[in-house]
């Protein structure tokens, strides 16, 4: 698979590399960034030093690759496509939020595996899902096919300060981050409008109210969501159904006791636990924001649309400490 990589020098630009370097079947034929263009990728993500000579480039040589990776800012992606011509025959993957929503003339695919398998293998345009959506929906959707969804669910989720991007911020530079929590877009995250579109896709009907609350975390890389649904169903039924909707899963796994963030950062999983509180179902789920919630199920559709093994260069290990 030749692969071109598009605004390729932030977080997920640098992820993206990394695991592409480790994969198999993958080669990169360019990485494009105009302020970086000559200089070698591994002066901008220092931790690829001795793994490869790869230069930046300010060139765009779409006929000569298979599929394009999007790692703009949002609302890149849909101006990029209006002053420039993709060959009919290279298929995209967009990390923005550009295309996740349907609506008429999008044919972007939206990129949750999990539900959309199929679709993904057909597809030629893949809108990736967002972080803290995938987190947050993979915690919900077995509920959502059992049903429990029809009263409104309370999220709360954290995530580290690689979610924000590359480029400093008011609120990512190290003095105001560390030691310190705050939330953000209470109740009007950009991410809950997928969040509900995938859940009314499973449950085949409305659900309830979403009401999200985000926070920064002083950390860098990861996310925990916690969300609380009332529902009469017993644990049992419900641990059931969500090892029975995760069963076949690669990389998405119930866990039958209480986890850790830890346990799933530097990986492209997704770790998912229920706990029952009278009538009150507490769920939790746990991803890397960087690697599940961006490039590493990037990498996963990717391998789907190609019909390459879907853990493929994605064999990634937690840090035991």
């Amino acid at each position: 698979m030749k692969i071109g990589i598009l605004g390729a020098a932030g977080y997920t630009g640098g992820e993206l590399i990394r695991l592409l370097l480790n994969h198999p079947q993958a080669e990169i034929v360019f990485a494009n960034s105009e302020s970086n263009a000559g200089n070698p990728v591994a002066d901008v993500h220092e931790g690829l030093y001795g793994d490869t000579e790869l230069r930046f480039t300010d060139a765009m040589p779409l006929g000569e690759v298979d599929v394009l990776f999007f790692c703009f800012g949002h609302g890149k992606s849909r101006q990029f496509l209006s002053e420039h011509h993709v060959p009919g025959n290279v298929k995209i993957i967009d990390l923005a939020q550009d295309f996740r929503l349907k609506a008429e003339g999008n044919d972007f695919v939206y990129g949750l595996p999990e539900i959309n398998r199929a679709k993904i293998a057909s597809a030629m345009h893949v809108a990736n899902p967002g972080c803290f959506a995938t987190c947050i929906q993979l915690g919900l959707l077995p509920a959502a096919k059992m049903g429990l969804l029809a009263e409104d669910v309370s999220v709360n989720a954290i995530t580290g300060s690689t979610g924000a991007g590359q480029k400093p911020g008011a609120t990512t530079h190290f003095s105001w981050r560390t030691d310190n929590m705050s939330i953000y877009k209470p109740f009007t995250h950009q991410h809950v409008p997928e969040i509900r579109q995938s859940l009314e896709q499973t449950h085949g009907a409305p659900v309830g109210q979403i009401d999200f609350i985000p926070y920064r975390g002083n950390f860098a890389r990861g996310i925990f969501a916690t969300a609380v649904v009332r529902t009469e169903a017993s644990i049992e039924q419900i641990t059931e159904g969500y090892k029975a909707f995760y069963n076949d899963e690669p990389f998405t796994h119930y866990v039958d006791k209480p986890i850790d963030m830890k346990q799933a950062v530097n990986t492209n999983k997704c770790l998912v636990h229920c706990e029952k509180f009278g009538d009150k179902l507490l769920i939790t789920s746990c991803i890397d924001n960087l690697l599940k919630g961006a490039v590493g199920q990037a990498v996963e559709n990717m391998n789907i649309m190609f019909g390459v093994e879907e853990t493929s260069g994605l064999k990634l290990k937690p840090s035991a400490f």
